[in-house]
């Protein structure tokens, strides 16, 4: 006969709709129960750095209210700074468990937040979760904070921790495309404008201004930190500090700087920085323009790799895995593909992010979960895409020079590099006479009589194609 499993001890917990049996081991207590249970969409929890940056926001409220002498016991003090740091530290990080869409306004988080804090402050005491006579969940980690102050604060932090994390991966991506600028500036290739042959450049010179571009992402991602440092702590529930003392309004902001080592500043109208989220609609569309960015280079990547036989091939990219399942030997620009998917994913957060905060309503948005989740999952989505793309393509590319100096010599884009020298009438005539015979550009321009060979060379060399401008 199988005896049947111990059953797990269990505590009760109460709030004003009732009772509830928990695991009696559990950080969490009743608030977060309910939330699990009426929360099952994504499926996922709130982001860890999300997660974190409330341990830095109770950190800072915790250490102000001390010093204003609402923690007379040092030791239910310290217990809770150490747990508010093993937050801040990602330790606890993992007992967050509500799911990250909820209805609230991030209240079930906030509230997450402070069970899992008081529960382990009970633990690190002595005592078992659930003993909230000694340590409570509202009435100590939650003294004079609003999910209102406290969630919108700690995206804030959370953010700006995603986006010098972004920064650094997109710096890195560009100096790969930097030096690939520099290795490829010997291959002269055919340029083209609405995907027909154009003019004459070079490799080196589409690196360049890859980088170029992914430069200007980084500079507006780090202009973009500022628009994050003014939070609405100390506001509490609509801005106006309902139910905190002023000297703890005018403090706490300062301990989270401490803490942080951010240049973070209270806003000087807390009632408009609880009500509204635009700015986080701004710091969205920066990310929604790197998005672009990169759909764009891995855009092109993949064209200039086609083939490589049958297509432009003028690009080598680094093989990562067999193709196909049925074409042997084909092998596909992966890399590129799931950095574009990334990136699409990125753009589709933005217009989420940006509904939910247009639909925020008189004194609070109610939608900042989702604010939150899109804002955070883009930042993680982009750094991840640039690192992945620097890393296992760019870093790896080649180029086929002999094939895009056939293309030079065979086509007709090289006309342009002879109109200094015989004039655009001649020029496209050459042009026309080489697609009529088939022979190719330099082949036609040398039996014209017109050009030598030498001249031809000289004229579609890199030197002559990368410089700006012509010179008599």
């Amino acid at each position: 006969m199988t005896r049947d499993p111990d059953p797990i001890p269990q505590r009760q917990e109460h709030d004003s709709l009732g009772a509830m049996a928990l695991p009696a081991a559990a950080l969490h207590g009743i608030h977060t129960a309910r939330a699990l249970d009426n929360f099952p969409l994504l499926g996922r929890p709130v982001h860890p750095a999300l997660a974190r940056a409330f341990g830095a926001v109770k950190l800072a409220a915790l250490r102000c209210n001390r010093q204003l002498g609402f923690f007379p016991d040092a030791a239910k003090a310290d217990a809770l700074e150490r747990a508010c740091r093993e937050l801040l530290d990602g330790t606890l990080a993992p007992a967050i468990l509500v799911d990250a869409l909820q209805g609230g306004a991030g209240t079930s988080t906030n509230m997450n937040v402070n069970e899992v804090l008081a529960n382990r402050a009970l633990e690190l005491l002595g005592l078992c979760p659930g003993e909230y006579g000694r340590i409570s969940p509202l009435d100590d980690c939650n003294l004079h904070q609003s999910t209102n102050d406290t969630f919108p604060t700690a995206l804030r932090l959370a953010a700006i921790g995603g986006l010098r994390e972004l920064e650094r991966k997109v710096l890195a991506l560009q100096e790969a495309f930097q030096d690939q600028e520099k290795t490829l500036a010997h291959v002269v290739k055919v340029a083209r404008t609405e995907c027909q042959d154009a003019v004459l450049t070079t490799l080196g010179r589409s690196m360049g201004a890859y980088a170029e571009a992914l430069n200007r992402d980084r500079w507006r991602l780090a202009k973009a930190e500022e628009r994050l440092r003014v939070v609405n702590l100390g506001g509490t529930a609509i801005g106006t500090g309902l139910a905190a003392p002023t000297a703890y309004i005018f403090q706490v902001v300062e301990e989270l700087r401490e803490i942080t080592g951010l240049g973070l500043a209270r806003a000087e109208n807390l009632v408009e920085a609880t009500q509204n989220l635009d700015v986080f609609v701004e710091v969205s569309g920066l990310l929604k323009a790197l998005a672009t960015t990169l759909i764009k280079v891995c855009s092109d990547l993949r064209l200039l790799s086609s083939g490589p036989e049958a297509g432009l091939g003028e690009l080598k990219l680094p093989p990562r895995q067999a193709g196909s399942s049925i074409m042997p030997g084909k092998v596909n620009p992966v890399i590129p593909e799931a950095v574009t998917q990334a990136a699409v994913m990125a753009m589709a957060h933005d217009q989420a992010l940006s509904a939910a905060v247009a639909m925020g309503s008189l004194e609070l948005n109610p939608f900042m979960p989702l604010v939150a989740h899109s804002l955070l999952e883009s930042l993680d989505l982009l750094a991840r895409g640039c690192d992945l793309l620097r890393r296992h393509c760019v870093l790896g590319l080649t180029a086929d020079e002999a094939r895009c100096r056939a293309q030079v010599e065979n086509g007709t884009a090289a006309a342009t590099a002879l109109v200094p020298l015989l004039g655009y009438d001649q020029a496209a005539a050459l042009a026309v006479e080489a697609r009529r015979t088939g022979q190719g550009l330099k082949a036609a321009a040398v039996a014209s009589g017109l050009v030598t060979v030498e001249q031809f060379d000289q004229l579609t060399s890199p030197e002559a194609v990368g410089r700006l401008g012509w010179r008599k």
